[in-house]
C-alpha cells in the first residue's frame, strides 16, 4: 500500500525557522517532523510518495530513496497552488486505495491504522476552538461538508489532516478557492457527494504546528514518552535524574544537572556546572557552556551557547552562536500571555512563558538580553551587551 505526504510548501507562518528549511525538517524531541510520522507508517505501507517544493533538495538528501525498508518517492509541485494541487501531483504514481497526510504535523499509528479499516475515511478531533482549522459536518455518521476556519460555529470536529481514499479522489473537478488555490477540502466536498466518507477521532496524538510555538508544546508532548538511555559520557559529578536520552560521543562534564525528561544529541559537549532543565531537547554537535541554564527548550543543530547564559520556552534554529552571559525573559511582568508578531499580526500565543524564538545561522554577542516573544531571523546577529526589545528581521 501507498501513502502520500504533502510537504512542499513554504510555510511563512513559521519563520523564522522556515525561512531555512521546510516546515516538515523542523526537529522536535531531535528527530524532524517527518521522520516522526515515517515511523508510523513502518510495516503498514510499501511506498510513501513525498510531494515536495520548497527547498525539495534538503529533504531528498535527508531521506534518500528508502527509510526503514519503505520505498521513497519523490514528485514535485512546482507551483504552491494549494494542497489539492499538491496531492495531483502524485496521481500517476497512486495505484489503489492510499493514504494522504499533511507532512508538518505529527501524527499516532493508532489514528493511522483506524483509517485504514474504511474506504474513504477523515481524521478529526474534537477542541474547543475549532476557528482555526476546517471542521467537519457529519449527517448519519457520515462527512456531509467541511467548513473551512468558520466565524460561525458548526462544529467542534477540527479537520486533522489525515486520510484514506480511493484513487479516484484525485480526479476530482473543483475550482480555486479565493486565494486562487486547490484544497483538498474542496475535494472531500465533492466526493462526498457520491460515496461514504467515515469520520475517526484521534485515539493517539495529533500535534498540529501551525506556529513557531508549537514547536515546543509538540516537543513537551513527544519528551513525555521517551526512556532512560544514556550513550555518552556522563562524568562522576554529574547528575541524571529522570528520562533522559544521551547521544554517542556525548560528554556531560562535572557539576551539571540534567533533569528529564529530556534529550541531548550526539557528539555534544554540556558543562561544566550546567543545568539542564525539563522538556529540553539539544541536538547534535552543541556546546552548552560553563554555568548555562536551559529550560524547556528546543535547541537544533550545531549550537554553541556561552558560559553564564540562560534560555527558558524558547525554540533555537541550527549553528547558532550565542555568547557568553546573554539572557532570555520568557515572563512579562504583568503575567499575561505572550504575544508574537506573524506575517505582521500580533498574535495571541496562549503561552505564559515564551522565550525567543531565533533562526538558522544566528550570531548573538555576549550578554545579549531579549524581551519575551521577540524572534531573531536566519543569519542576523546583534551587538555585546544588546537589548533585544523589537523582533530582529
Amino acid at each position: 500500500m501507498q501513502a502520500v505526504i504533502l510537504a512542499a510548501g513554504n510555510s511563512t507562518r513559521t519563520y523564522p525557522l522556515t525561512l531555512t528549511r521546510p516546515k516538515c525538517l523542523l526537529k522536535v524531541a531531535n528527530k524532524t517532523i517527518l521522520e516522526h510520522n515515517l515511523e508510523q507508517l513502518e510495516g503498514l505501507f510499501d511506498e510513501v510518495v513525498l510531494v515536495v517544493g520548497y527547498r525539495k533538495e534538503m529533504i531528498m538528501e535527508k531521506l534518500g530513496n528508502n527509510f526503514h525498508g519503505m520505498k521513497i518517492t519523490y514528485v514535485e509541485q512546482k507551483e504552491q497552488l494549494g494542497t489539492f494541487h499538491a496531492a495531483v501531483q502524485a496521481r500517476d504514481m497512486v495505484k489503489g486505495k492510499f493514504l494522504l497526510m499533511m507532512g508538518d504535523d505529527i501524527y499516532d499509528r493508532k489514528d493511522v491504522e483506524s483509517l485504514l479499516k474504511h474506504d474513504n475515511c477523515v481524521l478529526a478531533k474534537k477542541i474547543a476552538d475549532p476557528s482555526r482549522f476546517g471542521v467537519l459536518v457529519l449527517k448519519d455518521g457520515n462527512v456531509e461538508r467541511v467548513v473551512e476556519k468558520p466565524e460561525e460555529f458548526v462544529s467542534d470536529l477540527a479537520n486533522a489532516g489525515m486520510y484514506v481514499f480511493g484513487r479516484g479522489i484525485l480526479d476530482a473537478y473543483i475550482g480555486r478557492t479565493k486565494r486562487g488555490e486547490l484544497e483538498v477540502t474542496d475535494a472531500i466536498n465533492d466526493l462526498a457527494k457520491a460515496v461514504q466518507i467515515k469520520c475517526e477521532t484521534v485515539k493517539g496524538r495529533w500535534l498540529s504546528i501551525c506556529y513557531p510555538w508549537d514547536v515546543l508544546a509538540a516537543n513537551e508532548e513527544l519528551l513525555m514518552g521517551i526512556g532512560n538511555d544514556i550513550k555518552g559520557v556522563v562524568e562522576p559529578n554529574a547528575t541524571i535524574k529522570g528520562n533522559v536520552a544521551i547521544g554517542r560521543n556525548t560528554v556531560v562534564k562535572n557539576g551539571s544537572y540534567i533533569e528529564g525528561p529530556a534529550v541531548i544529541g550526539e557528539d555534544c559537549t554540556i558543562g561544566p556546572n550546567c543545568y539542564i532543565r525539563p522538556y529540553t531537547s539539544i541536538g547534535d554537535n552543541c556546546k552548552i557552556g560553563n554555568a548555562v541554564e536551559v529550560k524547556n527548550c528546543v535547541i537544533m543543530d550545531g549550537v554553541s551557547m556561552g558560559h553564564l547564559s540562560y534560555f527558558g520556552d524558547s525554540v533555537i534554529g541550527s549553528q547558532v552562536n550565542i555568547g557568553g552571559g546573554s539572557i532570555v525573559a520568557n515572563l512579562r511582568h504583568d503575567n499575561e500571555p505572550i504575544r508574537m508578531f506573524v506575517k505582521g499580526q500580533r498574535v495571541e500565543t496562549g503561552r505564559k512563558k515564551l522565550g525567543t524564538i531565533i533562526g538558522d545561522n544566528v550570531h548573538l554577542g555576549m550578554k545579549t538580553a531579549i524581551y519575551p516573544g521577540r524572534s531573531i531571523w536566519a543569519h542576523k546577529a546583534t551587538m555585546p551587551c544588546e537589548v533585544v526589545k523589537a523582533d530582529v528581521v
